[in-house]
């Protein structure tokens, strides 16, 4: 049997730098990896017993790597917190709170049975919310390839035919001539691609570095129809969820109102929480300090966490609202794609019925003349 090619240093440095930067670790190996540990220790592994076995079951290279190394860590006598709390692209801070709380109470299974049911609620979430999107996507996708196909391929063709009318043509039939006879280049179609592409660029790169300007579009987008309502209700369930599953781990209220805002993606929302935090710290109660920002939490979310404060079952009445709207968000999903489709319908129906009348009106002219 041949033996297989020794990699070179270069080829190994290669393969760990791609390892390290660009192979992503996909959310469900996360959660496989807590489920598992969870199951372990409650079997009666050790720590760094468990870890060696997921080590070996764990598909993903960059997780594997991970946890070698966290295995690592508490070998040399840290805690699993502050081992995980090193690598935050893999384990966000609201886990490695969780752990940490689990570990300082003794309770660090329970834990991780939490932060089980967390990621399974984050999942189901995120996986209705991708799902609605992919139908619109593929629409889209779909219309711009077709739109593409008939300016540089099938109308070409037909304007040649327009070209040689001696009478003016209608200003629709201009138009569509002037939009082929562009497109069908191709040095334009590249330079397009290109003006499109640095358009995209800029804006993403503004979103990332200019916190003004994600402030206005994220504002934006909280007051477009239809949009607006999902922005807003899935923000509410990740704020919810978030929330009342660090409460449920004994985290205090200012730290876990910190760790929340950074779940929820709207920079409002963010940044109301993040000031959230800083005003309890004055013994400002937190449904009053949301109240503050009605546009963003409903009366409903206020009224229910006052009435958790005073009772002293916010963590409850926080489940109970991130179920609500974990269930909004999934019917508002599976019915966005039913209050999408007419609109791309029509919005079809208006480009097909443009470029016949650019098509036809000129033959029409041209018989009439004859």
């Amino acid at each position: 049997m041949k033996k297989p090619r020794e990699l070179s240093s270069l080829e190994i440095k290669l393969n760990a730098w791609v390892t390290k930067y660009l192979t992503r670790i996909p959310f469900i190996q996360k959660m496989f990896f807590i489920d598992h540990l969870k199951t372990m220790i409650h079997a009666g592994l050790s720590i760094t017993e468990s870890l060696d076995t997921l080590s070996k079951e764990i598909e993903n290279k960059k997780l594997k790597g991970i946890i070698a190394e966290i295995k690592i860590g508490i070998e040399k006598g840290n805690q699993l917190s502050e081992v995980l709390a090193k690598y935050p692209q893999a384990f966000p801070p609201i886990y490695v709170k969780m752990v940490e709380s689990g570990e300082v109470s003794g309770k660090l299974e329970e834990s991780l049975t939490q932060i089980v049911e967390q990621m399974q609620k984050t999942q189901e979430l995120n996986s209705s919310i991708r799902g609605a999107m992919i139908y619109p996507a593929v629409i889209l996708v779909a219309m711009g390839g077709i739109g593409i196909m008939m300016v540089t391929v099938v109308l070409p063709k037909l304007m040649t035919l327009f070209e040689e009318f001696d009478t003016e043509l209608p200003l629709a039939t201009r138009m569509l001539m002037a939009i082929t006879n562009f497109m069908s280049k191709p040095l334009n179609l590249i330079i397009m691609v290109l003006v499109i592409t640095a358009i995209i660029t800029a804006f993403v790169m503004s979103l990332k570095r200019i916190p003004e300007f994600k402030k206005f579009v994220h504002k934006l987008n909280l007051h477009l129809p239809i949009i607006g309502m999902v922005v807003k209700k899935i923000n509410l369930a990740r704020f919810s969820l978030t929330l009342s599953s660090l409460l449920k781990s004994t985290i205090p209220i200012v730290d876990a109102t910190d760790i929340t805002a950074e779940t929820c993606g709207n920079v409002l929302y963010k940044n109301a929480l993040h000031e959230a935090a800083e005003r309890i710290k004055t013994g400002t109660p937190l449904s009053e300090i949301l109240a503050d920002y009605p546009k963003l939490f409903p009366p409903m979310v206020t009224e229910m966490i006052m009435v958790g404060e005073r009772s002293g079952e916010i963590d409850h009445l926080l489940e109970e609202l991130a179920k609500f709207y974990s269930s909004e968000v999934d019917k508002t999903m599976k019915n966005f794609t039913q209050v999408i489709e007419p609109i791309i319908i029509l919005l079809l129906g208006v480009a097909v019925a443009i470029m016949a009348v650019a098509v036809i009106t000129p033959m029409y002219t041209l018989v009439q003349n004859f």
